[in-house]
Order: structure tokens, then sequence, then C-alpha cells
């Protein structure tokens, strides 16, 4: 079988993010990137909340619609596709901050799950970090994602972003990996064998040279149990500056490596 090409990147922002609001953060600074490293495809991914679905917080209203499309045109480039997507929350009613006409406009579009961070918003402000804390929000990253696998949503442009994110359980020591160490085998094949079945992108990106030994495993490990249930992989680096496109794709190179994937194991873009 042929090895994974790492021939994309589906999740980036620019300056518009209020996350970067990086002068250097350009477009053109992205397609150079692509270019620099033999990328086909890369996807503008600026946060955003459409205005016709109530509930964005204050942070969010701020990168509506308007905001986002300030990117466009899109700069171009032969044999790099540059497409307009976003990236949309999900909010602690687990209601998902895009509209069907704006999913039909954009070209992809990804959404956190774990953003676990955003007291008050994504999660009641009361949920903290200590045992009961840490159980509480490994129950809602299992809530979150079976919640997105029930929305109407076309499935083959959407993404389900950074699966081991550490805002998922940050203040807390070790967070995220007690997070994930607290879910069966069982819970995830069934969360992964939804998402294949209904063609859901699952993003790669993280820090693949942050961990070692035993807390290695338990990051690759709803990876490896994802690729069991015939889920199909894209690549994010989450790039919100340009210094971070440096080691993006050594980073993806590792993460390749360690799955195992070859070119079937990845997801194919508006493929159905």
């Amino acid at each position: 079988m042929k090895p994974y090409v790492i021939d994309h990147d589906l999740h980036i922002h620019s300056q518009l993010s209020l996350c970067s609001s990086d002068p250097g953060q350009t477009t053109g600074r992205i397609l150079e990137y692509a270019i620099n490293n033999g990328l086909s495809t890369v996807c503008l991914t600026d946060h955003f909340w459409d205005p016709s679905v109530p509930g964005a917080s204050g942070w969010y209203a701020a990168q509506d619609l308007d905001h986002i499309k300030e990117a466009l045109p899109l700069p171009q480039a032969e044999n790099v596709r540059f497409l307009f997507g976003c990236e949309t929350e999900m909010d602690k009613y687990f209601t998902i901050g895009i509209s069907d006409k704006t999913v039909d406009m954009l070209d992809f579009i990804i959404v956190p799950t774990t953003h676990l961070h955003m007291d008050g918003y994504t999660l009641d402000a009361s949920v903290g970090y200590d045992g009961d804390g840490i159980k509480r929000r490994r129950e809602l990253y299992i809530e979150r994602f079976a919640r997105l696998l029930s929305a109407d949503l076309p499935f083959h442009k959407i993404g389900l972003a950074h699966l081991t994110c550490s805002l998922a359980c940050h203040h807390a020591e070790r967070g995220i990996l007690r997070l994930l160490e607290g879910i069966s085998d069982q819970t995830f094949s069934e969360l992964f064998s939804s998402a294949a079945k209904k063609g859901l992108g699952i993003e790669l990106n993280f820090d693949a040279f942050e961990y070692e030994g035993a807390d290695k495993e338990t990051v690759y490990r709803p990876y490896r149990i994802a690729k069991e249930c015939g889920c199909k992989f894209y690549l994010g680096s989450d790039a919100h500056h340009p210094g971070e496109f440096e080691r993006a794709v050594d980073n993806f190179r590792e993460i390749v490596k360690t799955l195992g994937l070859c070119e079937e194991d990845k997801f194919r873009l508006g493929t159905r």
C-alpha cells in the first residue's frame, strides 16, 4: 500500500483569528508555506461564529462572516489549492455556531469538541480541575463528540479538530492524559465507528515530540482505535504564527510514521 503522502494542511489561522492577531500571519505567508513544503492543498480556518445562530460569546461575536471574509480573495499559485473554511465552535448547550447556508459557502468546516477552557461558554464555570472536575470534563469530551456526530451536517466536508488538545483539561497536571486514560477502548470504538460511517474527518494535530513512553501511547491510542474503525485522517498544523510553520511538516511525518498510515487512510475533502 502507498504510504500516506503529506500534501495538505487543513487547519491554519490567519491574523484575523483573534487568538493570532499576528500581522505576519498573512494569507500570502500561508501560501508561501504551502509552496515551500510541497503542499498541494491548504485551508484557511479562522475562528468563526455565524451571526444567524444565537449564542455567540463576546469573543466569537466579533469573528462573524464579514470578519473572516476579509481574507478574500485568497492568493493562488500553480499546483496549490488554497481553500476557504472556518473553525467554528460548540457551546455548552451543544449548539454548533454555523448555519446551513454558511456551510454551503465554505470549502471545509472544522469543529473542536475539546475546547473546554472557555468557562461558562463551552462548559459550566463550576467545572474545575480536581478529580470530580476531570471526571466531568471526560463526560463532556464523550458527549460533545457524540453530539457532533448526531448533528445534521455534510460530514464529507467536516473535520473533528484536535482530538487530544490539552485545552480540554489544561490546568490539571497531566490533564489531557488523565482525561484520555479514563475513556475505555469500547467507548472510543463506538464513537469512531459512528464517525467512520458518517465520513467525518479526524484531524491529526498534536506535538508528536512532546510525549514519551506510556504518555505517548496514551495520546496515540484514540487515533489507533480510529484507524481500526475505518476513520479517515487529515493533517492540521493549527498554526497561528509564521514560526509554527517551521516544524509542521516534520511533526506530520512523525505522526504518520508512528500510526503507520497509508493513502487509503486519508480524508478526501468533498468525497462522500
